[in-house]
C-alpha cells in the first residue's frame, strides 16, 4: 500500500518549488541547488506588513522588483529581485522572497516605503536567525543604495519616526526644493525632507516626504496644507502611516499649544512664495485648525424666520455634529427685525472643546448635502467667534 501524503503539505512544497523554478527561469534544479535554496530561504525572505487592501501577489512582486531596481539594490545583476510572494490577505501581510541574501538585506532599507498610498513595514521574518545568516551574505543594507529614488532617507523610516512622517503629493513639477521647504517650514523646522526625482532626468516627480523636528506640528501641517491650491495643482498632505489615519485626540490636544506659534509665523513670515513666471502662493491663506467650525450654504433666510424650522435645524445639527467630538455650542444667526444686515446669516457655527473634534467635523461635513444645499466647512477665528462677530 502506497504511503499516505499529509494533506496539503506535499502539494504546498511542490507548488512552492515550481513557483521558484518559473521565476528563476530555469528548466530544472539539481537537488543540491534545491537544498541550497531551502537552507538560505530564511535569510532571503522579507516580511511586509500593513498592506493596502487591494494588494495581491502580482502587484507586490512588481512593486518591489521596480523599487529594488530603482535604488540599485539588485546585487545579483539584471532581472527581477523577487522570486516569490506569499500573502495573507486576512492579516494584511506578506513574505517576499528575494533572489539572494544580499538583496533581502538591501530590502531592509525600504521600511516605511509608500505602496499604493500606504506606508508599509519591511522587516525580517520571525524565523530569521542572524547567527545562521551571517555566513550566507551581508546582513545590513548596502550604504550605496539610492534611497531617494524611492522617496526614502536613511534615518527617516525607523519605528519611532515612521508615524510622524508626512507624504506630500500634487507638487507642481516646476517647484524647487527651496520653495517647497519654505512652505513646509512655515509650521516649524524640518528634520528631514525629500523631493522624489526621476533617476535619469533629475526632474521632480511631483511628490516627496518630510518629518518635523517637533512631532506635535505634524497634524497641524497636514490639516492646513492638504487641499491647498498651489499653481495649477492641489496638494495632498497626510501622514504616511500604515493606516493612513491621524493620531489620537490626545495628540491633537498637545498640538494646540503649537497653533499660536504657527499663526504668528504665517503672519510675520515671508507671506508668499514666488513662483516661476511671476505667480505667488499665499501662505496667509493656509488654514490653521481652530475649535470653531463655520458651515456655509446650510440654511436660508426663510427657514431662519420660522421658529419651528429653526428649532428643527438646530436639533438636527446638534445630533449630527456631536458625533465628531465634544460639542460645546451651536450658533445659527437669525435675522433681526428692522435691521438691514445681520452678520452670519446662512451660516452655522460649531464650537468644539478641542481642535480634534473640529478637524474631524470639517473633514466629514465639507461637501455634504444638508437640506438640498452643499455644505462648505471652514475653520473660524476663535477671537471673532467669542466676540460675537459672525460676519468674517
Amino acid at each position: 500500500m502506497a504511503p499516505q501524503a499529509i494533506p496539503g503539505v506535499l502539494q504546498n512544497m511542490l507548488t512552492s518549488d515550481t513557483s521558484q523554478v518559473n521565476y528563476l527561469g530555469s528548466a530544472s534544479l539539481f537537488p543540491m541547488q534545491v537544498m541550497t535554496q531551502q537552507a538560505t530561504r530564511h535569510a532571503r525572505r522579507v516580511y511586509v506588513g500593513g498592506l493596502p487592501p487591494l494588494a495581491n501577489e502580482q502587484t507586490i512582486s512588481r512593486f518591489f522588483c521596480h523599487v529594488m531596481n530603482a535604488i540599485g539594490g539588485n546585487s545579483a545583476g539584471p532581472g527581477d529581485a523577487v522570486v516569490n510572494v506569499y500573502i495573507n490577505h486576512e492579516k494584511k501581510f506578506a513574505f517576499v522572497e528575494m533572489r539572494t541574501v544580499e538583496e533581502a538585506s538591501n530590502a531592509m532599507a525600504l521600511d516605511g516605503i509608500v505602496f499604493e498610498g500606504v506606508s508599509v513595514r519591511v522587516r525580517r521574518p520571525t524565523d530569521y536567525n542572524p547567527s545562521l545568516a551571517a555566513p550566507l551574505g551581508p546582513s545590513q543594507p548596502s550604504p550605496h543604495l539610492n534611497l531617494a529614488a524611492a522617496g526614502l532617507t536613511p534615518g527617516m523610516a525607523g519605528e519611532g519616526d515612521g508615524a510622524d512622517r508626512i507624504f506630500l503629493g500634487g507638487v507642481p513639477y516646476y517647484f524647487s526644493e527651496a520653495q517647497i521647504k519654505e512652505l513646509l517650514e512655515s509650521f516649524g523646522p524640518l528634520r528631514g525632507f525629500d523631493l522624489v526625482k526621476d533617476r535619469d532626468t533629475g526632474n521632480s516627480k511631483g511628490y516627496g516626504f518630510c518629518i518635523y523636528k517637533d512631532p506635535s506640528v505634524t497634524d497641524i501641517a497636514c490639516a492646513s496644507l492638504n487641499g491647498l491650491k498651489v499653481g495649477d495643482k492641489t496638494l495632498t498632505v497626510r501622514r504616511a502611516t500604515i493606516s493612513g489615519q491621524l493620531k489620537s485626540e490626545q495628540e491633537y490636544i498637545l498640538a494646540q499649544a503649537q497653533q499660536h506659534i504657527a499663526v504668528q509665523k504665517m503672519a510675520l513670515g515671508a507671506g508668499v512664495i514666488n513662483l516661476p513666471g511671476g505667480g505667488t502662493v499665499s501662505l496667509v491663506n493656509v488654514e490653521i485648525p481652530t475649535k470653531i467650525l463655520c458651515l456655509t450654504e446650510v440654511v436660508t433666510t426663510d427657514e431662519l424666520m420660522d421658529d419651528g424650522e429653526y428649532q428643527e435645524i438646530l436639533e438636527d445639527m446638534r445630533e449630527e455634529c456631536q458625533k465628531f467630538g465634544e460639542l460645546i455650542d451651536i450658533v445659527i444667526p437669525r435675522p433681526i427685525p428692522d435691521v438691514a444686515h445681520t452678520g452670519g446669516i446662512g451660516k452655522v457655527f460649531l464650537e468644539y472643546s478641542d481642535a480634534s473634534g473640529c478637524t474631524k467635523a470639517k473633514s466629514s461635513l465639507s461637501g455634504r448635502k444638508f437640506g438640498g444645499n452643499t455644505v462648505m466647512a471652514l475653520y473660524y477665528p476663535e477671537d471673532k467667534y467669542y466676540a460675537g462677530d459672525y460676519a468674517a
